[in-house]
């Protein structure tokens, strides 16, 4: 399975979105400073994932949300905790 996440800055309250086959080992790696985007604003909370069968599917999704209409369809999907 391959997933595309949307983590939350605990730090700035911004959101980061991206895709992986280890979803789990990925938030980790965020939260221990380990991708250089993100790690001036660690800790991230998970707060959306959508599940793919393929790579290719999940990284579609994630360039869409990643767009002005997905950002938007976003602000629906997720709230605020």
């Amino acid at each position: 399975m391959y997933y595309v996440y949307v983590l939350r800055s605990e730090k700035n309250n911004r959101l980061y979105t991206g895709s992986t086959g280890n979803l789990a080992k990925r938030i980790e790696d965020h939260n221990l400073g380990r991708s250089t985007y993100t790690r001036l604003s660690i800790p991230f909370k998970l707060v959306y994932k959508e599940e793919y069968k393929t790579r290719s599917e999940a990284y579609r999704r994630e360039i869409f949300l990643k767009s002005g209409k997905g950002r938007s369809l976003l602000k629906g999907l997720i709230t605020d905790s």
